[in-house]
């Protein structure tokens, strides 16, 4: 029967910093989305569907402050139609693929993590890597577009700028070091706060919306010099095919859906036993209505906005710098309803603006913490919310200074990082139907995987057109691959030398007692690769001989797991006694990911009197890539190096074991 058993404790010393930093750091990294929580599924409080809708909504529904203007000028007369296929896109493409994410992610760690389970080894690490720089990518510019386009709505407000003035850069700036205040806030809060600032800001978008209708009603001309256009001069599949060429640019109008299954969580999944089942078949229902219901809502808005703007503006009039620019349903409030109202409306986009960076900080606290340290590819600083925020606020004022607060310029490269995690999305779903296909023999199941490649292909068309055409998002997740593999290359390497041990289990009662009779200064702990009967007597004689040893001696066998590329795995421990000498000991291991750092780890565990390390006098380069990679390597000197960090970071005043150096 298996046993858990508790590591020994490790004394952490805590980083000091000056108080006043410390206070300002708490201030900015309170928590947003949930507590750091060794369970990825306590949350501090449950919502209904719609409630947590709101909370998706500020990332999704915030695009209307701009999305418009973007597709006017990037289609011109043709965006409604362009806009429709994206809506096409969205319902039979964004929405399904989520829904299904949904069910086989339900704790919230979205298609990231779908991936990553898929994908195994070296090659999975590397593209978890790729998609969390995508990640970084969508929610940085999410950030940093947000800002923008706030600080476009204030300046162009006739009774706002005059308070604020007319810089966009600095007041962009100074929305995002405010960011921090969101984050001292309970989610309690934070979703009532969503609550607030996403349906005002739709029943006003719909009031605009609606006046602009009655604007076009009662001025049937303003239709007719629409259509008058020379583009609608071709024939409706030359449309089509103009349009379809033309809908990646609007891409940007699909971000929000990876938000939406991240917040998972904090969907109601009843009470008493419903609340604890697993899978949460109520939480997963609850996230459907919220991807559906969002999905119609947006689409609504989407072609209706799309379709007044279209007919009451100008391409010219939305361009860099013009009087429409970033904010084109802001602009037909103040000419058609009136700066009051336009004032009202401003404040309120402002707001869902804001709060979507806050979204987007959100979501880099979280999946940076959740993959990197874990891979062994961060230090374990980055675990911390402090620092990390500080950093993510620092870059943030990087990509604003480099796109001096451009809205324009930043759509492409938010566009390429919302297409890169809804294409992965749909082939982690692809992948995963295929994989059920074939093991419940299923032909329906089969066929929905080849639906879901299709949609693949869409998003990967779309994707390439986008980057095609506006390659700064690929250029900026590039440079964030780069820099998460610089950093991840270094951190793997300095912290190569850690125990790397999860936890240990015993296969049965047997070995669970004659592990209890070894430890504590019994046993001379000698570590080998392989060999017999005779080997182990000639490796006996040999240690008795040369070093005066007269204790028994345990012979240790590690075998590693298949996936050497985790950084920590728990062991699973079987202890005999040797069949030619019973005061001798072999001990098995399986399941390591690091031989050096396993053998260290079970000295640590049975405190043995001595440790016998065998030298493989091999090249020392070559030893040492095959450790970082594989985890083998020159056992005997970096078990040496191992032990002595773990003994240099502890306090305790015990007697360590004396080490050996054999020539093998």
């Amino acid at each position: 029967m298996d046993q858990n058993q508790k590591n020994k404790s490790v004394k952490s010393v805590e980083t000091q910093s000056h108080p006043f930093i410390s206070k300002m750091s708490y201030f900015l990294t309170k928590s947003f989305h949930f507590k750091n929580d060794s369970s990825p599924e306590k949350v501090e409080k449950t919502h209904h569907w719609f409630s947590v809708l709101c909370l998706t909504g500020v990332d999704y529904f915030s695009t209307l402050a701009y999305q418009p203007g973007i597709a006017l000028m990037a289609v011109a007369a043709l965006a409604p139609f362009s806009t429709l296929l994206l809506i096409l896109l969205t319902l039979f493409g964004a929405v399904p693929t989520y829904i299904e994410v949904s069910k086989r992610s339900y704790t919230g760690q979205g298609s990231i993590a779908m991936l990553e389970n898929l994908l195994s080894g070296w090659s999975g690490k590397f593209v978890v890597l790729g998609l969390i720089a995508f990640a970084v990518t969508d929610f940085f510019i999410t950030i940093t577009l947000s800002a923008s386009d706030a600080a476009s709505h204030i300046i162009e407000n006739p009774l706002l700028n005059v308070y604020l003035g007319h810089s966009i850069l600095n007041i962009s700036i100074y929305l995002i070091i405010l960011l921090g205040v969101v984050f001292f806030i309970g989610f309690k809060e934070a979703i009532n706060v969503a609550i607030a600032s996403t349906i005002p800001f739709l029943i006003l978008t719909l009031i605009v919306i609606c006046r602009a209708t009655f604007v076009i009603i009662d001025d049937p001309y303003l239709i007719y010099h629409w259509i008058s256009d020379p583009i609608f001069k071709v024939d409706w599949f030359g449309l089509f095919v103009i349009s379809a060429l033309a809908f990646p640019k609007l891409a940007l109008g699909l971000s929000g859906f990876e938000t939406g299954v991240s917040v998972m969580p904090l969907i109601d999944n009843g009470k008493g036993v419903d609340a604890v089942q697993r899978p949460p078949m109520k939480r997963i229902a609850g996230t459907k209505k919220l991807l559906l219901c969002s999905a119609i809502i947006m689409s609504i808005y989407l072609i209706a906005s799309s379709v007044v703007t279209s007919i009451l503006l100008k391409q010219s009039q939305v361009m860099d710098g013009a009087e429409a620019s970033g904010r084109a349903l802001s602009y037909l409030a103040h000419k058609y309803i009136g700066n009051i109202f336009g004032t009202v409306y401003d404040i309120s986009t402002i707001i869902i603006l804001w709060f979507a960076g806050a979204s987007a900080m959100a979501g880099l606290l979280n999946v940076i913490p959740r993959y990197l340290p874990r891979f062994g590819m961060a230090p374990r600083w980055v675990e911390v919310r402090r620092p990390l925020v500080v950093l993510i606020t620092l870059i943030s004022v990087a990509i604003l200074i480099i796109f001096q607060a451009n809205v324009n310029a930043q759509a492409g490269a938010y566009a390429t990082g919302v297409l890169a995690l809804i294409l992965s999305a749909s082939v982690a779903v692809a992948l995963s139907l295929k994989k059920d296909a074939k093991l419940q023999k299923d032909f329906k199941i089969r066929i929905k995987s080849y639906y879901f490649w299709l949609v693949s292909a869409v998003f990967l068309f779309t994707l390439i057109d986008n980057v095609n055409s506006r390659p700064d998002g690929l250029v900026i997740a590039f440079i964030f691959f780069l820099a998460i593999l610089f950093a991840s290359a270094v951190s793997r390497w300095r912290r190569a030398f850690e125990l790397r041990v999860e936890s240990h289990k015993f296969m049965n009662d047997e070995s669970v007692a004659l592990w209890t009779s070894i430890t504590d200064k019994k046993v001379n702990l000698v570590p080998i690769s392989s060999g017999d009967k005779k080997w182990f007597k000639r490796k006996e004689e040999k240690i008795k001989r040369f070093y005066k040893c007269t204790e028994p001696l345990a012979f240790l066998t590690v075998s590693l797991r298949d996936d050497r590329s985790e950084f920590v795995a728990p062991l699973f421990i079987k202890v005999l006694k040797m069949e030619d000498n019973s005061e001798n000991f072999l001990i098995e291991v399986s399941g390591a990911v690091a031989i050096p750092n396993t053998v260290a780890y079970i000295s640590e565990q049975i405190d043995p009197i001595a440790i016998y390390l065998g030298l493989a006098r091999k090249n020392a380069m070559e030893q040492a890539i095959f450790y970082v990679l594989f985890g083998e390597g020159e056992i005997g000197i970096i078990t040496y190096k191992v032990l002595v960090q773990y003994w240099e970071s502890t306090e305790e005043d015990d007697v360590r074991p004396v080490l050996f150096l054999m020539s093998e």
